[in-house]
């Protein structure tokens, strides 16, 4: 793990530490990085960064970087109990509890601003780890072959005019983020699923269970992603391996239900034959799919895309049109929101939270912790 303080001017308040994944986008990552670097030292500009080797690499730096001593929300603070029926809490944070921009939790410690630079599941990875966001600042610059959460929020995906819009333009603002609780879990051994615990789980883009989930699943670890990450593609690989995938993806009865900040729910919504269920902070997934549009992640609750009793042949009309928004228009395609949703399944199905999948579940509950997150761009 390298650890590379560079350029610490004497006096200079603001420290930058940027998590660079150098091998996000089949090496573009380190490539983004020296442009961003020599840009930073033709400024003058004091940083420190951090490379990431291995999977869970971000989590444990973001972590460290984040540690404070006073209370802290991580999301492994939420309790199985508190998600029980009747026991769980979608109250936002109030902006005393979120802290300023000029100090750390009840106005003490210093800020510590944090710039990642690689794809959606890199960002996914580094907030896991944020031990105290009163007192993080967070800042990306894309990398990756999908990079929906920079489509959603306008950040260019040239890395220094990226760099620049947070360097001589950037405000903060507070931005949701969602909670992924598992009920159920399992992971796939063989043929055979297993019975396992999994920690709660961040996101910043979307969660999602079935298809979708599914696509993450493979494009995880498939070749065609690696192949379209080279000819400046990587963006139609979530396409491409969800038409390979359609006529082998299962699909299970489903109820869903959603609750609003107040406490109001819907009550159950049933569905015959779930194909997947896109909760979503941001308005696009999967390289571009804008599956919501109109989803905000600054309005305190998560929109839901259902796809169900859907034929496949169908779904080959009905998933391109998600590039612009036209799949609501078709039978069996539903949205739903709230700032806590529940949705079981007939049988276990794969999650994803931003793109990242490890289990399979036929019981989860998202939740929306309004503001939470100190995003600067």
């Amino acid at each position: 793990m390298a650890l590379s303080p560079v350029r610490t001017k004497e006096g200079d308040a603001h420290m930058y530490h940027f998590l660079v994944n150098p091998s996000s986008c089949s090496g573009r990552g380190g490539k983004y990085w020296e442009l961003v670097k020599k840009t930073l030292e033709e400024k003058g500009i004091s940083y420190q960064v951090h490379f990431s080797e291995k999977t869970g690499d971000m989590e444990r730096l973001a972590a460290e970087l984040t540690q404070s001593r006073t209370a802290q929300f991580s999301a492994a603070q939420f309790s199985a109990a508190q998600f029980s029926a009747g026991q769980f809490s979608a109250a936002p944070f109030s902006a005393g509890q979120r802290g300023s921009a000029q100090g750390g939790p009840d106005g003490g410690g210093e800020t510590v601003h944090l710039i990642v630079l690689g794809g959606d599941g890199t960002v996914n990875e580094a907030i896991q780890g944020i031990q105290d966001f009163k007192r993080t600042r967070f800042s990306f610059i894309p990398t990756g072959s999908s990079n929906d959460l920079a489509r959603d929020m306008g950040i260019s995906r040239d890395p220094v005019k990226a760099l620049l819009q947070i360097l001589e333009h950037g405000r903060e603002r507070p931005m949701d983020v969602g909670v992924l609780h598992y009920h159920t879990a399992w992971e796939l051994q063989g043929r055979s699923l297993r019975k396992v615990s999994r920690p709660d789980r961040l996101f910043l883009v979307s969660c999602g269970i079935g298809f979708d989930a599914g696509v993450c699943r493979k494009a995880m670890s498939s070749r065609l992603k690696d192949l379209l990450n080279r000819v400046g593609l990587g963006k139609l690989t979530y396409l491409g391996i969800a038409l390979n995938m359609l006529l082998t993806s299962g699909k299970a009865g489903a109820v869903l239900e959603t609750e609003e900040e107040g406490g109001k729910g819907s009550g159950p919504v049933s569905i015959g034959r779930l194909m997947f269920a896109a909760v979503m902070n941001h308005q696009y997934e999967g390289g571009g799919f804008r599956f919501c549009p109109g989803a905000d992640a600054f309005d305190g609750r998560l929109d839901v895309c259902a796809v169900g009793d859907v034929p496949k042949w169908k779904v080959l009309l009905v998933l391109p049109t998600a590039f612009w928004g036209g799949h609501f228009r078709f039978r069996g395609v539903e949205r739903h929101g709230g700032s806590r949703i529940r949705i079981r399944t007939r049988q276990p199905l794969w999650v994803h939270t931003d793109g990242e999948v490890t289990a399979l579940s036929d019981d989860i509950t998202v939740n929306c912790r309004r503001g939470l997150l100190r995003f600067y761009a």
